[in-house]
């Protein structure tokens, strides 16, 4: 039995198959982002926004009272939390007084707690549009008299959207609807 072996000359003398050997280019390395902490979070804000927002349009003004337990939050008390958190550490990030705004109740109409989620995620998008990572070690006032560094409350909030997007999806599934993540891109 012969064996015939190719060289590496050999091969590259082969149209084709020396090009299919060679590695692939490698992609252009991304250009350096300024501000990485605060524009993944604005950019996780605009997202977070999105999804809290079409799930509380999406439910009907019925379920804004459902709550899956006793000890839990009703929809509409979880709407008013975001909307009032959203005030809170939104302002606390981007060292802005929130927009003094009337009272809401988780019992006021859809309408008003949707239209007040709205304007508190509008806020957010304005306000940390001035946040830079130049001052992510800065101690922000937080409840209870505590300090937090700005970088932790940035996390902490990321946190609590997403905690609540998370009860806002399993309310809705526990209601027989799809939460906004779940349905397909059409």
């Amino acid at each position: 039995m012969r064996f015939t072996y190719l060289t590496a000359a050999a091969v590259a003398l082969i149209p084709g198959i020396a090009a299919a050997q060679q590695p692939a280019p490698a992609p252009p390395a991304p250009a350096p982002v300024a501000n990485p902490v605060a524009t993944a979070f604005r950019d996780n804000a605009q997202k977070m926004a999105k999804n809290l927002i079409a799930a509380a349009e999406q439910v009907p003004a019925g379920k804004y009272s459902y709550k899956p337990t006793p000890a839990q939050m009703t929809f509409g008390q979880i709407v008013v939390h975001l909307a009032e958190g959203n005030d809170f550490l939104c302002g606390a990030i981007a060292g802005q007084k929130a927009p003094d705004r009337s009272k809401i109740a988780a019992t006021d109409s859809k309408e008003t707690l949707v239209a007040r989620l709205k304007e508190t995620f509008a806020f957010c998008d304005q306000a940390l549009g001035t946040v830079d990572d130049s001052k992510l070690a800065e101690q922000l006032p937080m409840f209870g008299g505590r300090t937090m560094t700005r970088a932790a409350v940035m996390t902490l909030t990321t946190g609590d959207w997403a905690d609540h997007y998370s009860q806002f999806a399993n309310y809705m599934r526990l209601n027989g609807m799809l939460p906004p993540t779940a349905k397909k891109a059409g």
